[in-house]
């Protein structure tokens, strides 16, 4: 995948984080006998995120000013690609997909000096980590609607309400949350606050295992909870223009990763229609296994390519709202359906419960729903064909 980028920083970077997982991190899941649907011990995560960002891996994405590499987006999505094929239970954590650099990254330049030295420097270098609290038990889609409030009181606010399926909740330091800090406004007044988890009054709570079996999403409530108004994170009110900035890069990168399990997958597949034999000979002589293979291989250089180009864009600065939102319909529907032929040709083995096979098919189904469902990427790929200025009502 990608195989075409080869700037010096970029390869020399893509070779040490393969061999990094396969000569640290699949020894310690050995070591361990722990695997992508276990619980992981946070100080083992810390470890990781440590190591990773000793190599020079944690922010290889980010502005060499910021520690980082100033690694492309397009070649951000090249590694993300490669960690997800790898198969290796802590790959998400390589580059802090869950809750470093990646999570901040285009959102540190509304960040102060003392929030720069307090918060977002220690999830550089993999000290600490966080998660972006944006949905609620009653306001997924329709993100205006939360009801989690901050109230000012002197040189603090107090937040109180609940936030629903936080990913990387489980094993953050400090949540970025948005709250509604004047519900008079049309639309209400949404202000971003860093709010570190361990305060009095903050419970996060892991009460269900999404369908992937991973355990890396919670719910945080939060009770008369105390922080100073300097957390306020890119002024106030600025929180839900804050979250929206962010949305579309997020949409992006979730690509490589449901490209790089598909890829997974249809390797495996042709791996297994070569030698599993059945009525004297292997399967893949069969013309149906074939033209399952085919539409596979062809829907994964599609996929390839919508990213490129979308990545390509980003870097340069375009408009994504469209584009990105496109591209997460694309891949998403296009992946799962190559995760479903693989269970197909895989027979029995394919849904045999924790099969590789069978946990891809899972993971590709939720990443239909994650980041906005393709109901929502059609809409927002709707308005934007019909309404290109964006003045409508």
């Amino acid at each position: 995948m990608f195989d075409h980028l080869n700037s010096p920083a970029f390869v020399e970077t893509r070779e040490g984080i393969r061999r990094f997982v396969a000569e640290e991190l699949r020894p310690m899941e050995h070591e361990l006998g722990l695997g992508s649907e276990d619980v992981w011990p946070r100080e083992t995560l810390r470890r990781v995120w440590r190591r990773s960002a000793a190599l020079g891996f944690y922010a290889a994405c980010l502005p060499v000013e910021l520690g980082g590499k100033g690694l492309s987006i397009l070649e951000q999505c090249a590694l993300k690609a490669d960690l997800a094929a790898s198969g290796s239970a802590l790959a998400p954590h390589v580059l802090g997909d869950l809750g470093g650099p990646p999570r901040v990254g285009n959102m540190l330049k509304y960040a102060s000096a003392d929030q720069l030295a307090r918060y977002f420097n220690p999830v550089i270098h993999g000290e600490k980590s966080t998660c972006f609290a944006l949905t609620e038990p009653h306001s997924g889609s329709d993100a205006q609607s939360i009801s989690t409030s901050a109230r000012a009181d002197g040189d603090e606010l107090v937040i109180n309400g609940v936030k629903h399926y936080i990913s990387g909740a489980p094993f953050a330091d400090f949540a970025i949350v948005m709250c509604v800090t004047d519900a008079t406004a049309t639309p209400p007044a949404i202000t971003a606050v860093l709010v570190d988890l361990d305060l009095p009054g903050v419970t996060v709570e892991q009460q269900y295992v999404p369908m992937s079996g991973q355990h890396i999403d919670a719910d945080i409530r939060f009770v008369d909870v105390r922080v100073p108004r300097a957390n306020v994170f890119g002024g106030e009110g600025n929180g839900f223009k804050l979250g929206m900035s962010r949305i579309n890069v997020n949409r992006l990168l979730h690509c490589p990763t449901m490209l790089g399990l598909a890829t997974s997958a249809y390797e495996a597949s042709l791996d297994y229609a070569r030698t599993r034999r059945q009525f004297g000979g292997p399967i893949a002589r069969f013309q149906a296994i074939q033209h399952m293979l085919a539409d596979m291989a062809a829907a994964l250089w599609a996929c390839e390519s919508m990213i490129a180009q979308t990545a390509a864009l980003a870097d340069a600065g375009a408009d994504l709202r469209m584009k990105a939102a496109a591209c997460k319909l694309f891949v998403s529907e296009r992946c799962f359906e190559i995760a479903d032929k693989a269970v197909q040709i895989h027979g029995n083995v394919g849904v045999t419960r924790h099969h590789p096979i069978e946990q891809t098919f899972r993971k590709l189904r939720m990443f239909r729903v994650f980041t906005g469902t393709s109901e929502i990427q059609r809409n927002t790929i709707a308005r934007a064909i019909l309404d290109p200025s964006g003045t409508a009502a």
